[in-house]
């Protein structure tokens, strides 16, 4: 399963649970491996949060996958902390990408750009951020 891409240790164990391989077994391998640097949650953490970067998801959803995939708060934020800056751009890029770049010129077409945003992970100061820096408009 490593060969193929980074996995955290919860999924990792996870997985191998459900193809019926002893529990105790399968936390002592992992163990192991993690030991060897072979499985990493932080590496897991870098790689997926570059990756979603990349597909235009924001830092609030990316959080959440990383949170359910098991991987402790302390090393999200380590990974997320270098990356801080990069969010306007990134949601400047999804807006771009999927309005146009056109500014929202009503109560509608406000509500429906920022639903789009927040549900690609986006903070609503991220979002606000890309409107008065492209539109001029004060959300």
């Amino acid at each position: 399963m490593l060969a193929r891409r980074e996995h955290s240790r919860a999924e990792l164990i996870e997985k191998l649970d459900r193809r019926g391989y002893d529990p105790a077994l399968v936390r002592t391998e992992v163990d192991a491996l993690a030991a060897e640097r072979l499985q990493s949650d932080e590496r897991f953490a870098e790689a997926f949060l570059r990756s979603r970067m990349e597909r235009g998801e924001g830092p609030v959803r990316i959080r959440y996958e990383l949170v359910r995939r098991g991987v402790e708060e302390s090393m999200i934020d380590g990974c997320m902390g270098p990356v801080a800056d990069d969010w306007a751009d990134v949601a400047e890029r999804v807006w771009r990408r999927r309005f146009d770049g056109r500014c929202p010129d009503d109560l509608k077409e406000r509500a429906r750009q920022y639903r789009y945003l927040t549900q690609r992970g986006f903070s609503p100061e991220q979002i606000k951020s890309v409107w008065s820096a492209n539109c001029g408009v004060e959300a």
